[in-house]
């Protein structure tokens, strides 16, 4: 023993060092990347092809798509880490030219390296960074604001010299959920929307939201001709006789109180005068739906008081569909829906509207029959995914007006005006006031073309619960903002709040309780369709309160339908400011946070085009935060948003 003891302290006195090891980047868990579309990929890249960057092939990294975040916790032993990184090279049918990324090395919250902005067929640029001491490394990649399509970003040759403990990768720690939202009021309060388009001589449905304990008895003076209020249920129904905008008087009263409120019913051309609000089925169940889940959450929808709160929509997304057939030639549902007439019938018993989908294409994503084929046999014709020799978009649209359909989300890429346009006459020519959206991706070139034939078009690709994903597709929809308006709205996609799975494994969303505060807020001032994606049977307070807060809905709701805009944007301290005008002559103002650090942030006058003294209200919190002159400034936690609104004190 004494011996052992000896050589052991003649080695540590002599200088002896502990041997060192390699850890590669790409032997890390994978699943804790956090990014804006797909999943980080060890040794590929995200289009599953070997790593290649600039024509040079390599064997070892991680392919990921722009932005994203991959934290790893060390020891503090770790002596470097040492890689290359590029753009990866587009296979030709997927070139992206304009594909930009910049990436960058965080120790303890400290800069260590970054490449500076890179560009698609840039030769891979080196790095080696000292990580002696450090606890917590970040390896991000920056979209640099270009969007999501393209940015294919390779860590490649990618490796640790460890003297400790293997590196591990990690998420970001998750804060307790917490409720802004008060508890509503037992009192009746009528709720957003406060304006309604239809068209005259179509089936009306629409039912006032109001909350408070019911039974409320609901009153409403001034409709039009043709219209006829339920007092019990609040659903109006009928059929408008003539064109003309009526301001409708509507009062709710119950044992606690009474509320009265305008609404504006305008019958004419434009219909969907607010962004469109609802569920739809992708999200949670993928194609995996039937007729009873479409039931099941209709009967949700009521009990838990989202129609209360303007939640008008149920939507059946891809999966319902059969074969070609019926009187009109048409797609006939599969045998997971026996009945569609019937269906719609019991989800507008509700007061609730209902939708449909369907593509173009000979198939649709999910596989099943598109508008662009025929079917016999039991078999699709022509197995290819594009469009057929012919097109049953008129044959589809008849047959759905038939069963009564209030709302088609029509889904291709590659959208084009012809295609647009035919649905466009053939919907206003149905006999029903269905709202048209188009998905996904829409070209921008044609923004002004969206604008003017649909009620609204996806201006991304599919959204996934990640906070890349979220923020890159939220945050990029500043040059969309002119195209947005009353009757068409730009869509950047549905919510990811709640438990969402895609048809496969339910969770909880990967969203911390901040960003799905960041989520609601941002896509309230960008006037986006509120659609919820979870499976609504489980439903949490937290995420109840967080849907149905009415101020917050009010200005995603407000009828001015003017979209909001990045006022000020810090990518050093990863800020922003965004903003949106009222019909009231308020600005709603949000105070992003993007940081993994709290930070106060500030908003000056001048920046908004305002003077003078300004009461603040908290939205979240319905909350008054007194009078400022000149500016405001507040703390906001990481990954959070203060949602503010200002309104002249004089």
């Amino acid at each position: 023993m004494r011996m052992m003891m000896g050589a052991i302290l003649l080695l540590l006195f002599s200088g002896f060092k502990p041997a060192t090891h390699v850890v590669w980047l790409d032997q890390l868990d994978l699943t804790n990347v956090d990014q804006s579309a797909g999943k980080a990929l060890a040794n590929q890249s995200m289009w599953k092809t070997p790593l290649l960057i600039a024509g040079t092939h390599f064997d070892r990294g991680v392919g990921t798509h722009a932005e994203s975040v991959f934290r790893i916790a060390l020891d503090g032993s770790a002596i470097a880490f040492k890689a290359r990184v590029g753009l990866d090279d587009s296979p030709p049918e997927h070139e992206s030219r304009q594909a930009s990324a910049e990436f960058i090395v965080m120790g303890d919250g400290q800069v260590l390296w970054r490449s500076g902005i890179m560009h698609a067929k840039d030769t891979a640029k080196p790095l080696a960074v000292s990580t002696k001491g450090i606890k917590s490394l970040v390896l991000y990649v920056d979209h640099t604001g270009d969007g999501t399509v393209g940015d294919r970003a390779d860590w490649v040759d990618a490796y640790f010299e460890v003297a400790g403990a293997d590196p591990i990768s990690i998420q970001r720690p998750k804060e307790q959920a917490y409720i802004t939202t008060p508890l509503p009021s037992k009192n009746p309060v009528i709720h957003a929307p406060y304006v309604y388009g239809a068209r005259a001589g179509n089936p009306f449905l629409f039912t006032v939201p109001v909350s408070g304990e019911h039974p409320v008895s609901i009153k409403a003076v001034g409709l039009p001709e043709g219209l006829a209020l339920n007092s019990k249920t609040g659903i109006i129904t009928g059929k408008a006789a003539k064109n003309g905008t009526y301001k409708v008087v509507v009062t709710a009263q119950n044992s606690y109180g009474a509320d009265t409120k305008e609404l504006e019913i305008v019958i004419g051309e434009k219909i969907a005068l607010t962004p469109p609000m609802g569920w739809n089925s992708w999200n949670v169940f993928g194609a995996n739906i039937n007729d009873q889940k479409i039931r099941d959450m209709a009967d949700a929808m009521v009990n838990l008081g989202l129609l209360q709160y303007g939640y008008a929509y149920i939507n059946i997304d891809d999966g319902w569909q059969g074969q070609r057939g019926g009187k009109f030639n048409a797609i006939m549902p599969n045998a997971n829906f026996p009945d569609m007439k019937a269906l719609v019938e019991y989800v507008h018993s509700k007061g609730i509207k209902i939708g449909i989908y369907s593509s173009p294409w000979v198939q649709t994503y999910a596989g099943f029959i598109g508008g662009g084929a025929d079917t016999r046999d039991g078999k699709v014709i022509n197995s290819s995914r594009r469009y057929g020799a012919f097109s049953f978009v008129k044959n589809d649209v008849q047959q759905w007006a038939e069963w009564g359909f209030d709302y088609v989300k029509y889904d291709w890429v590659t959208n084009d005006i012809a295609h647009t346009a035919e649905l466009t006459y053939l919907l206003r020519q149905s006999g029903r006031d269905m709202v048209y959206s188009i998905s996904n991706a829409a070209p921008f070139e044609l923004a002004e073309d969206w604008s003017r034939l649909t009620n609204s078009w996806r201006t991304t690709g599919d959204i996934h619960d990640s906070w890349c994903s979220m923020t890159t597709i939220g945050f990029m929809q500043d040059k969309w903002q002119p195209y947005g308006q009353p009757g068409s709205w730009n869509d950047p996609d549905m919510l990811v709040v709640g438990k969402v799975g895609w048809g496969k494994d339910i969770h909880p969303t990967h969203l911390s309780p901040d960003e799905q505060y960041t989520h609601v807020t941002l896509w309230s001032i960008l006037a986006a369709p509120l659609l919820i994606g979870c499976d609504l049977k489980q439903v949490d307070s937290f995420t109840l309160r967080l849907l149905t807060n009415q101020e917050v809905i009010a200005v995603d709701q407000d009828p001015a339908g003017i979209q909001g805009k990045r006022i000020i944007a810090d990518r050093t301290k990863k800020t922003e400011i965004w903003a949106r005008p009222l019909q009231d002559g308020s600005i709603a103002v949000g105070l992003f946070n993007l940081s993994d650090n709290k930070q106060e942030l500030s908003i000056q006058w001048d920046q908004l085009g305002v003077k003078g003294s300004q009461h603040i209200r908290d939205l979240w919190r319905q909350k008054e935060l007194g009078v400022a002159n000149n500016s405001y400034s507040a703390q906001v936690p990481p990954h959070g948003v203060l949602f503010l609104k200002m309104k002249a004190a004089n």
